[in-house]
């Protein structure tokens, strides 16, 4: 049994404390105690599996990286006040974490699947995510050490670190297959090329995509044809809510099962980003809104779909989202509906544009017949 993601099951909660402190240094200083008994409890398993599976022990490390502490405190802006050997531990054991997770990118280290941690599909997202941020990275030539020191020992080739580093990142930044890659390059290009989200319900109805109430015994039959979006009913109150929250939070423990909850309520995130998509779906009858204001539904399922790891590519809805998207990038199409949208959004606006052509038509034949008369007099009768 799997303890319930904390992002997941504390959605109320306006500050949240994460379960998880990767890594990190600057922003941990005020409480450092607790953070450094936090890491001594969360990574010692990695740790010795760094050691035993390349034969380093621990001391090695240590020793190495104690060596190197001047000109790593000398690469943060502020002074670190703690002593000499939390530092260092500090530096050792979010390095061997760090070079863990690209050790298991690369395949370097074999895949478990009885792995408690990293067979969650959550894990590497979040992972992932705290590695970019500025304030939680530590000096590449501490992870060139490390790294350099647990591969003493193998007897095999194994790719350098800058691009194990690059391939952790694949699935959220890529780099042109066509260029080399040199060691210490690790300039990233932000992806684009497969859209990780639909636009919102009114954006998708201002773009010309018809979307209306599909008949299904499934909330999970959403289908897209020729333009037109069908959704099934779904009321939503707080049974509804509970029991999406606890499948997701299964669906992200559980690698080996399906996906499709997280599916869905990832595909209702991107339609549902103000409180007018909520209006909108629920004026087409696609949404019975029992769970409060429309602002809670916004918020809902906004919280819902924060930090979860989903994979488009491996979603039933991946064609889905993949021709949604393409009709959304029709420029013209999109410029016609925007026109309709703005110019015929209701009878009277059709009527009134209807009567201002035929004004101007008549006003037009008018001048047309007054210059005829006026260069071609009609003949007096003889």
């Amino acid at each position: 049994m799997e303890k319930e993601k904390h992002v997941l099951s504390n959605q109320n909660q306006e500050e949240e404390e994460a379960d998880y402190d990767v890594i990190g240094i600057l922003e941990m200083e005020s409480n450092w105690s607790t953070l450094i008994e936090k890491k001594r409890k969360q990574k010692p398993r990695l740790l010795k599996i760094s050691t035993e599976s390349v034969g380093v022990g621990v001391n090695d490390y240590f020793k190495a990286i104690a060596s190197k502490e001047e000109r790593i405190r000398e690469c943060y802006s502020e002074t670190i006040e703690v002593n000499s050997n939390e530092f260092v531990e500090m530096m050792v054991l979010d390095g061997c974490f760090i070079t863990e997770i690209l050790c298991r990118v690369g395949n370097i280290v074999p895949h478990d699947p009885k792995d408690p941690f990293f067979n969650m599909s959550w894990v590497f997202p979040f992972l992932m995510r705290d590695l970019l941020r500025l304030e939680n990275q530590i000096p590449l030539f501490v992870l060139q050490t490390l790294f350099d020191l647990s591969m003493t020992c193998l007897d095999k080739k194994v790719p350098p670190l800058a691009q194990l580093a690059l391939e952790s990142l694949d699935y959220v930044i890529e780099r042109p297959a066509d260029k080399v890659l040199k060691e210490n390059d690790l300039c990233l290009e932000m992806k684009d090329s497969f859209p990780q989200t639909i636009p919102s319900a009114m954006k998708l109805h201002v773009a010309g995509i018809i979307i209306k109430a599909r008949k299904s015994d499934s909330l999970l039959d959403i289908k897209f044809d020729n333009g037109v979006l069908e959704i099934p009913l779904l009321a939503i109150d707080d049974s509804i809510s509970s029991f999406f929250l606890n499948c997701v939070a299964f669906e992200q423990c559980y690698s080996n099962c399906s996906k499709h909850i997280t599916s869905y309520v990832t595909f209702m995130s991107s339609l549902i980003n103000k409180p007018s998509d909520v209006g909108f779906l629920s004026d087409q009858n696609i949404m019975e809104n029992d769970l409060g204001t429309d602002k809670e539904v916004v918020r809902f399922f906004s919280d819902i779909s924060k930090d979860v790891a989903f994979d488009f590519q491996q979603s039933y809805l991946s064609k889905l989202f993949e021709n949604v998207n393409e009709d959304c990038r029709n420029q013209w199409q999109v410029r016609w509906a925007e026109f309709k949208y703005t110019y015929f959004n209701t009878p009277w606006s059709f009527i009134s544009a209807f009567a201002a052509a035929m004004l101007l038509l008549l006003t037009m034949i008018q001048v047309y017949f007054a210059i005829y008369t006026y260069v071609m007099p009609p003949k007096p009768p003889s």
